[in-house]
């Protein structure tokens, strides 16, 4: 093995000490595609607050792997760099150097059956010492290279299933979006089952990791006041909207191969549905939160693309001449489509779900709209006019919490009536209580095997084959993606 193939650092293994006695297995955590923003913004920053927060176990590595050639100091240099701009927790130098002592890095062809051989002999997989400890491979490339990476790490035993007794214990986390389309989300699920149990594999939406969308469950079923309201008889409409005030950053060549039905619709925004729509679970387990969550994908209308008041595609003026962006590209920017979930609770109710690039604000929320009143109760029809719905609304980002839109009496003389909001802040309300990032929460349930904020199976498969017509349409131009201006609400005609 060539010099320059890898580095290590002396002490890659174990040193004792650095970490409080905690429950967690020890891990060695192996990231693929190290190399790239995700490790450097999300990945091992969130992984350094973990460690000064003191949740990692006490026995815990993590190499990174990646195609091109970087030495130990410039890899390690990089994600520094990373840590001090995008950490939580802020920067402390004695911090970084004792996680910074846990790091390596390991350059590798991923179609090369030879690197997947020097990887199990780097990471010490089939050494005795490690029988009792976890291995979690990270991948954080191009949807691309999953096939091919699941496959060289299954085939040379990297990976193994979790009901065969004796092995060493195995977790694969996969970077959204699973698949480019129903196809290919089939093909890399088959190709998972050849080496892994459901359990090991965990399909990472970050979306699901933010606290306010772990709210909506704790919202809906700690409240005994909304649960008997949550339904048809009651709700007009759901709204799901998910708007940034960005464009593509230069990122170009990504995303030509995503797009923005995969890279939110297809699962930030169909996971949050879900989670609106789904039945109480019999328990907080996880397998029975996503036995309810895939009850609702099964129960989803299909899509009709020729309706042209259930779907709008769209994309910013001036896409065409961004870097890497094919000048006759059937990419949208923006995406909205009004769905039906018909099943008892929901039939009748439509759930509009919108997501978009370069518009004129930066938010992700969800609003319930409450029926109006059967019956004005006051003579003056100018206050009848003025009634408006009551409105539930649930804010991700930016400023997390939830208001309550009511009306309520303007104060004087006359019978008026004005809208005015209830409201909840979290931040206000949990003042000095950290707040974990959604990727800190997320890489925690992985190293603990909880998968209750992950997707399923069953669940990515009903996903792609529900936004399949919106992919098709773009691709053959049934469906028209119109210009609209940036720093606009999107296109004019939006369902």
């Amino acid at each position: 093995m060539s010099e320059e193939k890898y580095v290590l650092n002396a002490d890659f293994g174990i040193s004792a000490g650095l970490f409080n006695k905690r429950p967690l297995k020890p891990a060695t955590f192996v990231i693929f595609g190290a190399t790239g923003d995700l490790t450097m913004r999300k990945l091992v920053p969130g992984l350094y607050n973990l460690f000064v927060d003191n949740q990692l176990p006490e026995d815990f590595t993590i190499l990174g792997v990646a195609r091109s050639k970087r030495s130990l100091e410039d890899f390690k240099s990089r994600l520094k760099t990373g840590v001090e701009k995008y950490s939580r927790s802020g920067f402390n130098s004695d911090d970084w150097e004792k996680l910074a002592g846990r790091i390596g890095f390991f350059q590798m062809d991923y179609d090369l059956d030879e690197s997947y051989f020097e990887l199990s002999k780097l990471i010490e997989i089939e050494d005795d010492k490690n029988k009792d400890r976890s291995f979690l491979f990270y991948l954080a490339t191009p949807p691309a290279s999953f096939a091919p990476i699941l496959s060289g790490l299954g085939k040379h035993g990297l990976i193994t299933p979790e009901h065969l007794k004796g092995l060493p214990h195995t977790r694969v986390v996969v970077e959204k979006p699973f698949g480019r389309d129903t196809a290919t989300a089939l093909e890399l699920n088959s190709i998972a089952r050849m080496y892994l149990d459901e359990e090991q594999l965990f399909r990472m939406d970050h979306y699901l990791g933010k606290e306010t969308v772990q709210n909506l469950l704790i919202f809906r079923f700690a409240n005994a006041i909304f649960e008997p309201i949550w339904n048809r008889r009651y709700v007009q409409k759901v709204r799901i909207t998910a708007f940034e005030k960005i464009g593509i950053e230069g990122r170009g060549r990504f995303y030509e191969e995503t797009g923005i039905v995969r890279d939110v619709l297809q699962n930030h925004l169909l996971q949050i549905m879900a989670l609106c729509a789904m039945e109480a679970p019999s328990s907080f387990d996880a397998e029975r939160i996503r036995d309810e969550r895939a009850k609702v994908f099964n129960s989803i209308r299909p899509l009709n693309s020729a309706d042209t008041n259930s779907v709008s595609l769209g994309r910013y003026k001036g896409y065409l001449d961004e870097k890497d962006v094919s000048p006759d590209s059937k990419t949208p920017t923006y995406a909205s489509v009004k769905m039906f979930i018909d099943n008892w609770r929901w039939e009748g109710v439509p759930f509009i779900l919108s997501t978009g690039k370069a518009l004129s604000q930066k938010m992700t929320q969800v609003e319930i709209y409450f029926a109006p009143v059967p019956l004005c109760l006051f003579e003056d029809k100018d206050v009848c006019t003025k009634l408006e719905p009551n409105v539930l609304t649930i804010r991700i980002q930016p400023e997390e919490g939830i208001t309550l839109k009511i009306g309520a009496k303007t104060p004087g003389e006359k019978l008026d009536v004005s809208p005015v909001n209830m409201h909840f802040d979290f931040n206000t309300s949990f003042k000095g209580k950290a707040q974990q990032e959604a990727y800190e929460k997320l890489l925690l349930d992985c190293l603990k095997g909880n998968q209750t904020l992950f997707a399923r199976q069953d669940e990515v498969e009903r996903m792609w084959k529900f936004v399949a017509p919106l992919l098709e349409g773009a691709k053959d131009g049934s469906i028209e993606i119109k210009e609209y201006d940036v720093n606009s609400d999107g296109p004019e005609v939006k369902p």
